[in-house]
């Protein structure tokens, strides 16, 4: 008996050593000791960071405040919001208009924040429309939308809205080649390589007013543009696109879209290209888009259509564009801090290429090239490239930085972010999420100067990261401490829709221009009461006009 008893004693020690060595390495030690006190922020007190996350297929944007987590507001930006009346009243339904009509849902993907001198300035924050291309701007004094405009000549407006160092332009490529607008009739689809083109919009921002006006588009080879980062520092004046199926497939994308062993990174000089506009070298094209702004006087949205944008062509004005070959399927396409080192991340890729601008730069004036793409020179792989970063992981996706010279890379497929130092491309740490990473996010981490100290996952799946809500779940942000030498998971946090990229900024940078309240005496509705001596019931026919005041608490 007394034998059993050990043998069962035993076995059960074994079990139980086998169960713990099936675990996932390192995960009892995924959560910091200390994550509770680095993420407390008692009542009444304020974070830290301000956190702004698309919200996916909601069509909307929200703020996040860190490192506490919680929900500060749900910006409505392209669908319609019953809490806020967007889209509801007349005053902001032409907010959703456009060329088709009223469209009251969109998939808003990437957040942009404003920049001076390549910082954020905490003036507006943009986001892009993924379905019916469009691009809007939120004013950061009110957190409201204030203007929509639309991109003609786009399929889908996934490569967008990226920003130039000091905002002159947001930036946005279609996600899919298509026919341009002016073409008249149905072109079909296997003419896909002669008549489909890829088009990049050059949106001008006033310095003071924030307006936004298609300055120009680039008509470019027909490939689909996946994400892009304007150059910053040394590479100021160009922008750099992540591009794919280069084999202009028009059938089971799936596969047919994946035939090569590498696909694109464009490399676009804008400042060449505004030559080339002011010098009249551009066509002017017959469009139709939409334009919608809310004026903060009247409380009230208004949309205009016009018919007109002016597109240089890439194949024509041959130094603008320029293609360098990255491993298949590049997803990201991100820039260092100094602006010198460009990270294309090749979702099939095993190696994450980091390219050199001054050797761009280099080749381009030595002609190193390996061919022509549709017209568009293509530097050679070895002319362009600064290293590759080995075995990161499995379905490398986005890359941003901190303050010390590291970069952090997201990993869809092993589900990690992967820490790596951008001059000698070493690995450094390795930290899982839970579960399947998309994007990610440092505190300043697309700028010349990023912040660092907080990196933030916005992972894909959820699973059992928070209580059972029956069969669909709750999307999951996962906050790091990335102050020290290794990465320290503090907080998880659910997030509306389904996040994407987002970018977060010291909240010192926003809180400050805050407007408190809409003064009455200056609100220019035509319809306003501004006190009870006012109000009134005016009959118009069968219509009933009631001025009314109302009077709440703040």
């Amino acid at each position: 008996m007394k034998r059993n008893i050990l043998t069962i004693a035993a076995g059960s020690l074994l079990l139980l050593s086998g169960l713990q060595s099936c675990r996932p390495k390192d995960t009892s030690n995924a959560v910091s000791g200390d994550a509770a006190q680095k993420t407390y922020v008692a009542p009444g007190k304020y974070d830290e960071i301000y956190n702004f996350v698309s919200g996916g297929f909601s069509g909307q944007m929200s703020c996040y405040g860190l490192p506490s987590g919680r929900l500060l507001r749900v910006i409505p930006v392209f669908s319609v919001d019953p809490e806020k009346g967007w889209g509801y009243s007349e005053e902001s339904k032409p907010m959703l208009n456009t060329s088709h009509g009223f469209v009251p849902w969109d998939d808003l993907h990437h957040v942009q924040l404003s920049k001076t001198n390549g910082e954020y300035d905490g003036k507006w924050v943009f986001g892009n429309a993924n379905n019916t291309p469009r691009v809007a701007r939120i004013d950061l004094k009110t957190f409201r939308t204030s203007e929509i405009i639309e991109l003609p000549n786009s399929g889908g407006n996934h490569s967008s809205p990226f920003i130039t160092e000091n905002t002159e332009y947001i930036v946005a490529g279609t996600r899919f080649s298509v026919p341009p607008d002016d073409v008249n009739g149905d072109v079909p689809i296997d003419s896909y390589k002669q008549n489909f083109k890829g088009t990049i919009s050059f949106i001008s921002v006033g310095k003071e007013d924030g307006k936004m006006d298609i300055a120009f588009q680039i008509q470019c080879p027909g490939v689909n543009f996946d994400l892009s980062r304007a150059g910053k520092g040394v590479s100021n004046g160009w922008f750099f696109f992540s591009c794919y199926n280069t084999e202009q497939a028009n059938t089971l994308l799936e596969v047919n879209a994946s035939q090569k062993d590498k696909d694109f990174v464009m490399a676009v000089n804008w400042k060449k290209a505004e030559e080339y506009l002011k010098a009249g070298k551009g066509r002017k094209q017959s469009v139709r888009y939409a334009h919608n702004t809310y004026n903060e006087k009247t409380h009230s949205a208004t949309s205009e259509i016009r018919t007109e944008v002016i597109v240089l062509d890439s194949k024509t004005l041959r130094d603008i564009c320029y293609f360098i070959p990255c491993p298949k399927s590049p997803h990201g396409c991100d820039v260092s801090p100094t602006g010198e080192y460009i990270v294309a991340s090749g979702k099939l890729a095993s190696v994450i290429p980091v390219f050199s601008f001054d050797k761009i730069i280099k080749a381009i004036a030595a002609k190193s090239y390996d061919g022509e793409f549709d017209g568009i020179p293509v530097i050679k792989y070895e002319s362009a490239l600064y290293g590759e970063v080995k075995k990161p992981g499995l379905g490398p996706l986005h890359t941003e930085f901190d303050d010390k010279g590291n970069a952090y890379t997201s990993m869809f497929v092993s589900s990690e972010v992967v820490k790596w130092n951008v001059k000698d491309l070493k690995i450094l740490d390795r930290a899982p999420t839970y579960y399947s990473i998309g994007h990610l996010c440092v505190v300043g981490g697309d700028t010349k100067k990023p912040y660092g100290k907080y990196l933030i996952a916005y992972n894909k799946i959820t699973k059992d990261r928070y209580l059972p809500t029956g069969p669909e779940l709750s999307q999951s942000a996962q906050l790091f401490d990335i102050s020290g030498d290794k990465m320290k998971l503090i907080l998880d946090f659910p997030t509306i829709g389904e996040p994407h990229y987002a970018q977060a900024v010291v909240a010192d940078v926003i809180k400050k221009n805050s407007v408190k309240m809409f003064k009455i005496e200056e609100n220019n509705h035509p319809y306003v009461a501004k006190g009870e001596k006012e109000t009134k019931v005016v009959r118009e026919g069968n219509k009933v006009h009631v001025y009314m005041t109302a009077i709440r608490s703040h």
